[in-house]
C-alpha cells in the first residue's frame, strides 16, 4: 500500500511539472517563459488575500486561491512593472528583470464573490467567440479577481435535448430556439425563434466550446454559474403538451415563451428533465442562474411564492448546497417570490449599483427594506447594447460603494447600521454586469480594485496610477487629458439615469430633433462637448511620444472618436438651425461638413481592429465552413447591430439601433446612407419651398382649412422616410469588410484634430 501511495505521489508531482499551476500557465500565455520570473504560492487562509513579496530575483505572489494569486499578479504588473493587461492587450513583453518588491504588500477582502457577465453580454459581445478568444477572456477574469462567472454557452444544447424528450420535432425546436446573436433574449424568456433555426452543427460547436470553458474556469478555481430552469416553455406548450401556462404575450413585438404554472402537476418532471440533460452535458454546479418573469408585468394567475418554492426545490434536488443567482432588475426579484426563502439560498445581483441601486443609497429603484435577509452583490452595469462611447460614473461608483447608510431598511441587521455598503453583512462581493464588454477599460479596472481597497479614495489619485500602468510611463499631457475626462464624460452625476454612453449623433435615424439613437437610453446632457475635444488635443500632442504603444493608440482613437462624435452633434444642430431658418446655402455647406465628419470618423476607426465591422462579421462567418450557415450567422450579426428585429419590432417595438455601433464600415455604408438620404431630402424640400405650392392656395382640398392649419403647413416639415426599407437591404447583403486595420492611428488622429480646430 505504501508503494502504491508513493507511486501516486510521484505521478502527481510529474503531472504538476508537466502542467504547471494554472497561474504559471496564465503567465506563460501573457509572455512565454514569464512564469520563471515569478514564484506563486497557494496558502490556506480563512480570509481572501493576495500578497506580493520578493525571493532573490523572483517576485513572489501568495494567495489563498488561484484567482486571488492571479489578482496579485495583475496588481504587480500594473503598479510595479507598468504593464496593463486588458481586452485590447492580453499579451505583453515583460522586462527581462522584473522590478523588485522592496516591501511586502498584502491586500485582504471580505468580498469573496466576484461575478462576471450579464446574459446580454453573451449575445452583444460573445455571440461568435471561439476558444482562442474565450481563453483570453478567462485570463482577463482571473487577473481581475472574477471567481463566479456566468457560464451559459451551450444552454441551447440542453434545451434541444429536453424538447426532443418532450416530443418536439427538430423543426419545432428550430422554431423555438433563437439564432446566435439573439440567444440571450430567448434565454431570458423574451422571444422565440428569431435569428434561427440553428443548424445542428452549431449545437456540436457550442457543446465543445462550453466544455473547454468550464474546464479552464475550474482549473483556476472559479465557480461557474450554470443556467437553471426557470419555468420557461414554448408558447404553444398548452396545446402541444397539455400544460397549464401563463401566457406571456409580446415583448417589443416578439412572441414570448410561456411560463409553466408552478402548480402544474408536470412542473417537477419537466424541471428534472432539464437538469438531467444539463448535468449530462456540463456537470453540476454550486450556483445556478434563473430570472423567471424577466421584464414582464405582474400576472394575477401566478402564485409567485409557489413559483419560487418549486424552482428552488428543483435546483436543490440536483445539488442541495446550490445557490440560486438572480438579477436585481426592474421588478425582479419579486418579494412574494423570495421573501420566504432562507438566507444563503439566494444571491441577488444588484445589477445597476453605480446608478440605480436597489440596496443602499437613495435611487429611483431603491427598495425600502433592501433585499432583506438575502445576500447580494454590488454590480457595475456601465454599458447597454455594447454601444461604443466613453462613459462612466466614477463619483457615483465610489460614493455608492463606500457611502454610509443609516436609513431604516438596515433594521434587520442592526449591527450593520451606519456601516458603508461595502461592509454590510449581506454584501458578499461585486459583479461586472455589462451588456457589452471590450469598452471603457478604465471603469472595469476601477471596479475590480474596490474589494481590495478598504478605504475610500479619490478618482484623482487613482487615475494617476492607472495612466502610468496603462501606458507604461507617466506623461503630463496625458494626465491632463485624463483629468478632464474623469471630471466630465467619466463622471455622469447622480440624478442622471441614462443607460450607458452618450449616444453618437451619427447612429440614430435622422429627424429634425435627433438626440438619443436608441429608444430607451434616457440620455441627458451632463458634460461640455468641448471637454472631449480638449482631451483629444492633449492626447494628440503626446502621441509621438507613445507611437507604437498599443494601449495608448487604442485610447487615442477612442478619445478622438468621442471628440469627433461630440462635435458632430454640434454640427448637426447648426445644420438643422440652417434648415429652420431657411438659409439654403448655409444648410448645404453645413450638411456637407456633417457628412465629411461621419466619413472621417469611419477612417479613424478603421485604424484599430476593435472598431471595425469586419471583425464582427468575420467572427460570425468563422463559426462554420458551410456557406448557407455562414450566411445565417452573418445575417444575425448584421441585424443585431441595426434593425434588431423585423419591421414591426424595429419600428413599433422600438428595438432599432439599440445595439448601434460607431464602427468602421457601418458608418460609411449604413449610417452615411441614412444621413445622406435625409439631408438631401431636406435640401430638396427647401428648394421646393422656393417655388409656387398649389396646396397652399385657398382652393380645392385646402379651402376649408383654418388659418392655423395653413400656417402649420407653411412651416418647415420633417421628412416621412421609410427607414426600415432603406435598412433591410443592408442586413441581407453580403459585401465584404476587412477585419484588419488600415492606416496609422496617430496619423489619422492628427488629421481628425486638425479638422476639428475651432
Amino acid at each position: 500500500m505504501q508503494r502504491y501511495y508513493l507511486t501516486l505521489w510521484l505521478w502527481m508531482c510529474g503531472m504538476m511539472a508537466v502542467l504547471g499551476n494554472p497561474v504559471d500557465n496564465l503567465l506563460n500565455r501573457i509572455d512565454p517563459g514569464a512564469a520563471k520570473k515569478f514564484k506563486t504560492e497557494l496558502v490556506k487562509s480563512e480570509r481572501d488575500f493576495f500578497e506580493l513579496d520578493q525571493s532573490g530575483k523572483k517576485v513572489v505572489v501568495r494567495g489563498n486561491t488561484w484567482v486571488n494569486i492571479a489578482s496579485g499578479v495583475n496588481w504587480y504588473l500594473k503598479y510595479y512593472a507598468g504593464v496593463h493587461l486588458t481586452w485590447n492587450q492580453m499579451n505583453a513583453k515583460l522586462p527581462a528583470v522584473l522590478p523588485k518588491v522592496e516591501k511586502k504588500e498584502r491586500h485582504e477582502t471580505n468580498l469573496t464573490l466576484r461575478y462576471d457577465f450579464n446574459y446580454c453580454t453573451f449575445s452583444y459581445s460573445m455571440a461568435f467567440w471561439d476558444w482562442k478568444r474565450w481563453e483570453k477572456e478567462i485570463d482577463w477574469m482571473a487577473l481581475h479577481g472574477v471567481n463566479l462567472p456566468l457560464a451559459i454557452v451551450g444552454e441551447e444544447c440542453v434545451w434541444r435535448k429536453m424538447l426532443l424528450r418532450l416530443g418536439y420535432t427538430e423543426e419545432e425546436v428550430g422554431k423555438f430556439i433563437a439564432g446566435p446573436a439573439f440567444l440571450a433574449w430567448w434565454e431570458m424568456n423574451n422571444l422565440e425563434g428569431w435569428g434561427g433555426p440553428l443548424p445542428l452543427s452549431w449545437y456540436d460547436r457550442q457543446e465543445t466550446l462550453q466544455k473547454q470553458i468550464l474546464k479552464r474556469m475550474k482549473e483556476l478555481g472559479m465557480h461557474p454559474v450554470l443556467p437553471g430552469y426557470c419555468g420557461m416553455v414554448p408558447h404553444d406548450a398548452k396545446e402541444r403538451l397539455g400544460l397549464n401556462v401563463a401566457e406571456a404575450g409580446l415583448w417589443n413585438g416578439f412572441q414570448r415563451p410561456a411560463n409553466l404554472l408552478p402548480t402544474d402537476k408536470r412542473f417537477r418532471e419537466i424541471a428534472d428533465i432539464y437538469y438531467d440533460e444539463l448535468t449530462k452535458l456540463f456537470g453540476k454546479a454550486d450556483y445556478y442562474s434563473m430570472d423567471p418573469f424577466h421584464e414582464s408585468n405582474d400576472d394575477s394567475k401566478l402564485d409567485y411564492a409557489r413559483a419560487g418554492q418549486v424552482l428552488m426545490e428543483a435546483m436543490k434536488a440536483v445539488n442541495p448546497k446550490a445557490v440560486w443567482v438572480i438579477q436585481g432588475w426592474t421588478e425582479n426579484p419579486r418579494p412574494a417570490m423570495v421573501d420566504g426563502m432562507k438566507k444563503g439560498d439566494l444571491l441577488i445581483l444588484d445589477l445597476f449599483s453605480e446608478c440605480r441601486p436597489m440596496f443602499g443609497i437613495p435611487s429611483i429603484w431603491k427598495r425600502p427594506e433592501g433585499y432583506k435577509q438575502h445576500n447580494w452583490l454590488f454590480c457595475l452595469l456601465e454599458n447597454f447594447g455594447n454601444n461604443v462611447g466613453l462613459h462612466g460614473r466614477m463619483d457615483q461608483l465610489l460614493d455608492n460603494f463606500y457611502s454610509k447608510n443609516d436609513s431604516s431598511f438596515f433594521t434587520p441587521f442592526p449591527s450593520d447600521a451606519r456601516l458603508p455598503v461595502a461592509f454590510h453583512s449581506s454584501l458578499k462581493g461585486i459583479g461586472f454586469t455589462m451588456e457589452g464588454s471590450e469598452n471603457n477599460p478604465v471603469m472595469f479596472e476601477l471596479m475590480s480594485e474596490l474589494p481590495w481597497r478598504p478605504e475610500k479614495f479619490t478618482k484623482e489619485e487613482w487615475i494617476r496610477g492607472y495612466v502610468k500602468a496603462r501606458y507604461g510611463k507617466a506623461d503630463e499631457d496625458v494626465l491632463k487629458a485624463w483629468d478632464i475626462l474623469i471630471h466630465s464624460i467619466y463622471n455622469c452625476p447622480a440624478g442622471n439615469n441614462q443607460q450607458g454612453p452618450h449616444e453618437s449623433i451619427f447612429c440614430g435615424r435622422p429627424t429634425l430633433h435627433n438626440f438619443q439613437a436608441s429608444s430607451w437610453s434616457k440620455m441627458k446632457n451632463y458634460y461640455n462637448p468641448d471637454d472631449t475635444r480638449v482631451a483629444a488635443e492633449l492626447m494628440v500632442k503626446a502621441a509621438e511620444r507613445f507611437r507604437g504603444n498599443n494601449n495608448f493608440e487604442y485610447d487615442l482613437v477612442d478619445i478622438c472618436r468621442q471628440a469627433l462624435a461630440d462635435q458632430a452633434r454640434v454640427q448637426y444642430l447648426q445644420t438643422i438651425a440652417d434648415f429652420n431658418a431657411f438659409r439654403k446655402k448655409a444648410f448645404d455647406k453645413d450638411a456637407k461638413r456633417f457628412l465629411e465628419m461621419l466619413l472621417l470618423q469611419d477612417k479613424l476607426l478603421g485604424t484599430r481592429k476593435e472598431f471595425r465591422l469586419g471583425r464582427w462579421l468575420t467572427d460570425a462567418r468563422s463559426c462554420s465552413t458551410i456557406p448557407a450557415e455562414q450566411d445565417l450567422y452573418e445575417w444575425n450579426a448584421r441585424v443585431q447591430i441595426t434593425t434588431w428585429g423585423n419591421r414591426a419590432c424595429a419600428n413599433e417595438g422600438g428595438l432599432r439601433d439599440y445595439a448601434h455601433k460607431e464602427w468602421n464600415g457601418l458608418l460609411k455604408d449604413f449610417y452615411y446612407m441614412r444621413w445622406k438620404t435625409y439631408l438631401d431630402g431636406l435640401s430638396a424640400e427647401m428648394e421646393m419651398m422656393t417655388k409656387p405650392r398649389p396646396e397652399m392656395l385657398g382652393g380645392g382640398e385646402n379651402s376649408n382649412k383654418t388659418a392655423d392649419e395653413l400656417f402649420q403647413m407653411a412651416l418647415p416639415q420633417d421628412l416621412n422616410i421609410d427607414y426600415y426599407a432603406l435598412e433591410e437591404p443592408w442586413t441581407i447583403s453580403r459585401n465584404q469588410y476587412k477585419a484588419e486595420p488600415e492606416g496609422n492611428p496617430v496619423d489619422v488622429a492628427k488629421e481628425v484634430m486638425e479638422y476639428l480646430k475651432p
